[in-house]
């Protein structure tokens, strides 16, 4: 297993956390949500295929409500193909994800 992203996660359209390289499988099998500040704040998750945009057909967290100075964590496995993304949506600054995983060959 491997780190495939960490970063803040912003508000309005979100952020790009993760993308699929090209000729790659990826396994989503741990994600992190920690609120660094003092207030409640959301986030929500998407696992998004190629071409497609965030929506609630693709969602995993659905506008999670994480506590302030806590953090939430999902532990499964998503499989991602070449070219998805995972996309994070947050009320205010001050969320942070972690995402660990395993990234293949395509076809493996």
């Amino acid at each position: 297993m491997k780190k495939l992203a960490q970063g803040a996660v912003t508000t309005g359209s979100g952020t790009l956390l993760y993308t699929v390289p090209t000729g790659i499988r990826t396994e989503v099998m741990d994600i992190n949500i920690a609120n660094s500040g003092a207030t409640t704040l959301t986030c929500a998750l998407h696992l998004v295929p190629v071409g497609g945009s965030a929506g609630t057909t693709n969602v995993l967290f659905p506008t999670v409500s994480v506590p302030g100075n806590t953090m939430v964590q999902w532990t499964g496995r998503q499989i991602l193909n070449a070219g998805d993304y995972v996309q994070g949506i947050s009320s205010a600054s001050g969320i942070t994800v972690n995402i660990s995983g395993d990234e293949g060959r395509a076809g493996t």
